[in-house]
């Protein structure tokens, strides 16, 4: 089953998808199995990380752009070389076991959507298998 979501991003930030990635399963009455979260986009990503404290997503975000900084030597017309190298780096997609109908996460975790090219409107997929 594949279930697809919009969202209005931040200019860069990351956005909690854990509910909709949790409605998408319960919904396809899917007990036990696998689900994907893709996101289509060459300047955003999806990532699991710690949903306690907020400042760890300040943080990432730090991280990312000290890590990957906006160069005046890129070459990209866009100027956003620096999005796509770290849409790049943290991927595309998450792959998450559903147990009991649920997202099998841990005790801190949730699932984000990365945006490094933003505000924008963006969309991601929610591929649901199993049985």
């Amino acid at each position: 089953m594949l279930f697809d979501f919009k969202l209005s991003t931040p200019e860069e930030g990351l956005v909690d998808i854990t509910n909709e990635v949790t409605e998408a399963i319960m919904e396809s009455g899917v007990l036990e199995g696998l689900c994907v979260i893709f996101c289509p986009h060459t300047t955003a990503a999806i990532t699991i990380n710690e949903n306690a404290d907020p400042d760890v997503k300040a943080d990432f975000v730090l991280g990312m752009d000290r890590s990957f900084p906006e160069l005046s030597a890129f070459r990209h017309a866009e100027g956003n070389s620096d999005a796509h190298i770290k849409s790049s780096t943290i991927g595309a997609s998450e792959t998450i076991i559903i147990a009991g109908g649920k997202p099998l996460l841990g005790t801190w975790q949730n699932i984000y959507f990365c945006e490094f090219d933003g505000p924008r409107t963006r969309k991601f997929y929610v591929k649901i298998m199993g049985g």
